[in-house]
């Protein structure tokens, strides 16, 4: 590609990066990444590129923006761009199918051929690794130059890094670091998000809602210590979040307290979600810092109202909630008694 005709694509990217973002309604970074992406194609004059995020907590890496295929979720002691992050260093490769690093499986489920791969690691702003620029197929017949395509690439590299640690800090400021659940920070943003249309009162969409809380939870941290109470909450949201299916989340609303938001699902079959929790619960023996103890969960279910604010179908379930412990503890309440 010409100079001066690459130089005009950079700056049209960049030109509608700037403008999209200034209008963006949005609460996520998607459309920088996808931006980012695109520029570093632009830039080395790559066929396809992809931008990964480095999930150290559940050594796993997937993609922010991809293109050409959805997101691809891998191990990241795989792949290139693996190699790339662990050994912190630019990956090239001009002939793919002979590096034992490379992962063929796409291309064997897309028909796609690999031809030439740079993976160029990224880095927050204290010099950790925490993803990495994928560009595939150069298209000229010398494939990649580590020197040339690395350096052209490195101002893109570097706002990708501060864009993801942006996105990380974000992320890390939604979830609660003892369960590793979602917090209210986490919960007000989702009703911003993928909550935004139930929210409608004319969307014809169902929506419920369950608060939980562990019965006599004092009595764990009086007893047996707060290490011991550390490891009830953790062995419940755990079970609770191993309960959830694709419409639902789960959050730690404070204390010993948790809320499950399902969509697409009626008052019945939310409380029978919560009633096979509530006995997985009674029946599991929890290691509290080395005693085997039981708990017990109360729930308050609602179906949700988008007529009323946020906070008032809280606190409906909230209400059935107080009913449940003020009626012997360790049921479901789905209705006012």
């Amino acid at each position: 590609m010409e100079d001066g005709k690459l130089l005009g694509n950079i700056f049209c990217i960049t030109d509608s990066l700037y403008r999209d973002m200034c209008m963006n309604s949005s609460t996520d970074h998607a459309l920088l990444f996808s931006y980012l992406t695109e520029l570093a194609k632009t830039i080395v004059d790559a066929d396809r590129a992809s931008f990964w995020k480095w999930d150290k907590r559940k050594g796993e890496l997937w993609t922010m923006s991809a293109t050409g295929v959805d997101k691809i979720v891998m191990p990241d002691n795989k792949g290139l761009v693996g190699k790339s992050l662990r050994e912190k260093k630019t990956v090239i490769t001009n002939d793919p199918y002979s590096d034992p690093d490379f992962n063929p499986a796409i291309d064997k489920q897309t028909g796609y051929v690999t031809k030439s791969v740079l993976v160029l690691p990224v880095a927050d702003i204290n010099g950790i690794f925490i993803g990495a620029l994928q560009l595939i197929n150069k298209n000229s017949e010398k494939g990649f130059d580590e020197e040339k395509d690395t350096k052209k690439l490195s101002l893109a590299a570097l706002v990708c890094g501060i864009a993801l640690e942006s996105e990380v800090f974000l992320e890390e400021s939604h979830h609660d670091r003892l369960t590793g659940l979602k917090n209210r920070m986490g919960f007000y943003f989702d009703f911003g998000g993928k909550f935004k249309e139930y929210l409608l009162p004319d969307s014809g969409k169902v929506m419920s809602v369950f608060i939980c809380d562990i019965d006599k939870f004092k009595r764990v941290n009086d007893t047996y210590g707060h290490n011991a109470g550390d490891d009830v909450l953790a062995f419940t949201s755990h079970l609770i979040e191993s309960c959830c299916g694709e419409n639902d989340s789960v959050y730690r609303w404070g204390g010993e307290e948790f809320v499950m938001v399902m969509r697409d699902t009626d008052l019945d079959a939310a409380a029978d979600k919560a009633e096979a929790i509530r006995v997985t619960l009674m029946n599991s023996d929890i290691d509290a810092d080395g005693t085997t103890i039981r708990c017990t969960l109360s729930f308050g279910v609602s179906l949700f109202d988008p007529g009323k604010s946020i906070e008032e179908n809280i606190s409906a379930a909230d209400a059935r909630l107080y009913t449940a412990k003020e009626t012997g503890r360790n049921k479901v309440v789905k209705s006012d008694e």
